[in-house]
């Protein structure tokens, strides 16, 4: 049983909602199969086509995440939430980043559906995962980074976290190193996040879902936590 709870989150954004998906039997692969290329090229095509002519800022489900970094005192443009930056990505004629069939699966999904999506190696975690204001001693090792020095959270930042260490930064800004999915990786909790706007939750985790069983083989279960049940569980 694995467990999310965002009941600190929820005093100052009470139209926070989460979905918490755990996909098991994963089969990592760094290359795209035809089938999982031709699926990202649609999503592609079809976000490319909704933000031709239409500025980031204008986008109902990007607003609300850039009102949120601001309520967090975020205020560079260098930090955006992660599904602006995949748009962006679409808009600049780029295309969505190749990792390997889960992350890839999982950013197609976001993109469509205009939310920031995450994964975290569940062998990795401690303890129940949370969405939380950062507290003194919290500690950061970006994804990716050439020194891995730690970068803690700035006070009142909202982070994802486990029981033990961060997962995430500016709830969705940049990964932590020590969770993240790998080549190995058999076991994922996942996470879909909204704030408002246009688009609703079930829906891009029914994607999600059947996106991660046709291209990564996977089993899936989820649960949703919000206002009206702070903590979601999933077996």
């Amino acid at each position: 049983m694995i467990g999310l709870d965002i009941s600190e989150v929820l005093p100052d954004f009470p139209d926070t909602r989460v979905a918490l998906v755990v996909a098991s039997e994963l089969e990592l692969k760094p290359e795209r199969t035809p089938a999982l290329a031709r699926a990202i090229a649609e999503v592609e095509a079809e976000i490319g086509a909704y933000l031709r002519g239409r500025a980031l800022a204008a986008v109902p489900e990007l607003q609300v995440w850039r009102a949120a970094y601001k309520a967090m005192g975020v205020k560079k443009t260098s930090y955006r939430s992660s599904v602006e930056r995949l748009l962006k990505q679409i808009q600049q004629g780029r295309g969505l980043p190749r990792v390997g069939n889960l992350v890839d699966c999982y950013n197609a999904v976001s993109a469509r559906h205009r939310l920031p999506i995450g994964a975290d190696d569940l062998d990795k975690v401690t303890g129940g995962l949370a969405f939380r204001r950062a507290r003194p001693g919290d500690d950061f090792f970006a994804l990716g980074a050439a020194d891995a020095a730690d970068d803690p959270p700035k006070a009142g930042e909202v982070v994802y976290a486990d029981a033990q260490k961060l997962l995430c930064r500016r709830w969705n800004w940049y990964q932590d190193a020590r969770s993240a999915t790998a080549p190995g990786t058999r076991r994922a909790a996942l996470t879909v996040q909204w704030l408002g706007g246009e688009t609703r939750l079930e829906p891009a985790v029914e994607e999600l879902a059947a996106w991660l069983g046709a291209h990564c083989g996977a089993r899936t279960a989820w649960a949703i936590a919000d206002a009206g049940a702070p903590r979601a569980e999933v077996d």
